[in-house]
């Protein structure tokens, strides 16, 4: 056994301040999920405030989001690494919740006319992700800093497990706050905005970057989570970004990503809709409410379950290595054959089950993925991660727009043929209208998973972006 795997030996037993931080990051997890989540649920209340007829045409609303997210991620990254992932968290919870609260607003007749309103939107959406970007870099940082080699993966399958849980859970909350506490949509927006407030607060007055800073961490803590380490401290300014930027390694990790999230966004932003038009499903229904979250439910089964599953495989083989890459190729593979499943699915529970085994199988490898960005980002484990969220976001950014567009494309072939526009068009001439892009995009969505298992298979954890003469040897190196 390597011995950067080896408990510390020392007398006093460990104190668990760690997972306080774990449940701090997890609960930023679960708020940051339904902050995003929530705007696929009003998506027919927004659309019916700006007079849109397709749900193609919050396209540019969902892609704005996804390529700010992307483009901040590196900095915000780079922010946690120089200054600490505290003031970088907070700052990043307050400004996503602002325009969380504003997007509220949308529709208020004292914005302007809704032609405006509608790129004021975009605007907000952009403005949003800005925000949001940097979150789970910066959680990969405070997880670098806070947990031991063993515990990494269980840490990130955790983080995952409850932002993909709050996600799932997200239009059961939308209906009970909508049906049952009977809010307007707006209010919800509000609400949520306020959860984000209130995390900021806790968060500032309990956590501090490193264990060092921390009274309540006894030394036995320290030494567990400091074990086999050379890379302490903040990455300073002196950021290595050519040897970052040249790393074959780091790019096949980011391309991967790109294919991952171009599929899963599918989830976050034309689910619901599709399942309401397609099948008939009510807004009110709550068994509804079940299959739109369920992707993400099952996803948080498996974030955790990948998670444990990497760090199990790892202590028992020695082999990080494969303790990594084996849970990517295997789950990505088998998500393509569930979105090819979604093409023949007839009723919504078969399209419940398909869609939701999806997701269970590419979030398999989310504690993998992650736990990627801390083994060979080391000291710059929130950059890495940045970058690999980077290439991925702008995969959904990228599918956001494809999506919608092959939905648009059908719709208007469609309407054109039968010399009516498209507001015309009855709600279930325009769902069968709509179905072949549905399909079209279920087949992409399975080829691009495909294309994810060839990039796994170049993906190496015992490869840092930026060698450390001074690291232990990697685990399994003799297998390689």
């Amino acid at each position: 056994m390597n011995r950067e795997l080896s408990p510390p030996v020392l007398d006093q037993a460990p104190s668990r301040v760690r997972y306080g931080v774990l449940f701090f990051v997890c609960t930023l997890a679960m708020i940051t999920y339904l902050d995003r989540v929530c705007f696929a649920q009003a998506g027919d209340d927004i659309r019916s405030e700006l007079g849109l007829h397709s749900p193609g045409d919050l396209g540019l609303a969902f892609t704005a989001f996804a390529l700010s997210y992307a483009i901040f991620e590196i900095p915000t990254g780079w922010l946690g690494d120089v200054f600490g992932p505290r003031s970088t968290l907070i700052r990043i919870v307050l400004w996503w919740s602002l325009f969380t609260g504003l997007t509220g607003m949308i529709g208020l007749s004292f914005l302007g006319p809704v032609g405006f309103q509608f790129w004021l939107l975009v605007v907000i959406r952009f403005l949003f992700g800005i925000g949001e970007a940097g979150a789970f870099p910066n959680i990969t940082r405070a997880l670098h800093n806070w947990l031991p080699f063993t515990e990494r993966g269980l840490g990130q399958g955790a983080v995952w497990m409850s932002g993909r849980l709050a996600g799932g859970l997200t239009p059961l909350i939308w209906g009970l706050l909508i049906v049952q506490a009977g809010l307007h949509w707006r209010d919800a927006f509000w609400v949520f905005a306020a959860l984000g407030i209130a995390w900021c607060v806790g968060f500032a007055l309990w956590f501090r970057n490193t264990p060092a800073e921390k009274e309540s961490v006894n030394e036995a803590e320290r030494a567990l989570i400091a074990q086999g380490r050379t890379d302490e401290g903040h990455a300073h300014a002196n950021v290595p970004w050519g040897r970052l930027l040249s790393s074959t390694n780091l790019w096949a990790l980011c391309l991967m990503y790109f294919c991952a999230a171009y599929g899963w966004y599918f989830n976050i932003t034309y689910l619901p809709t599709f399942l309401e038009q397609q099948f008939g499903i009510d807004k009110k229904d709550l068994l509804g409410s079940v299959y739109k979250g369920g992707p993400l439910w099952m996803g948080a089964i498996a974030c955790l379950v990948g998670g444990l599953a990497t760090d199990w495989f790892i202590r028992r083989t020695g082999n990080r290595k494969w303790g990594r890459r084996l849970f990517g190729v295997v789950g990505h593979s088998v998500c393509a054959v569930c979105y090819l499943a979604c093409l023949f699915a007839p009723t919504a529970f078969t399209f419940f089950l398909a869609i939701s085994m999806a997701a269970f199988w590419n979030d398999l490898t989310m504690g993998s993925a992650w736990s990627v960005c801390q083994d060979i980002g080391k000291r710059y484990a929130a950059i890495v991660a940045g970058a690999m969220n980077t290439i991925g976001n702008l995969g959904g950014a990228a599918a956001g727009f494809i999506t919608g567009r092959i939905l648009n494309s059908h719709l208007d072939a469609y309407a054109a043929a039968q010399g009516v526009a498209v507001k015309d068009l009855s709600p279930e001439a325009a769902a069968g209208a709509l179905l072949p892009g549905y399909h079209i995009n279920f087949l992409v969505f399975a080829l691009v998973y495909v294309v994810a298992v060839l990039f796994w298979l170049r993906v190496d954890a015992t490869e840092p972006v930026v060698p450390d003469t001074t690291e232990p040897p990697a685990e399994g190196a003799a297998a390689h």
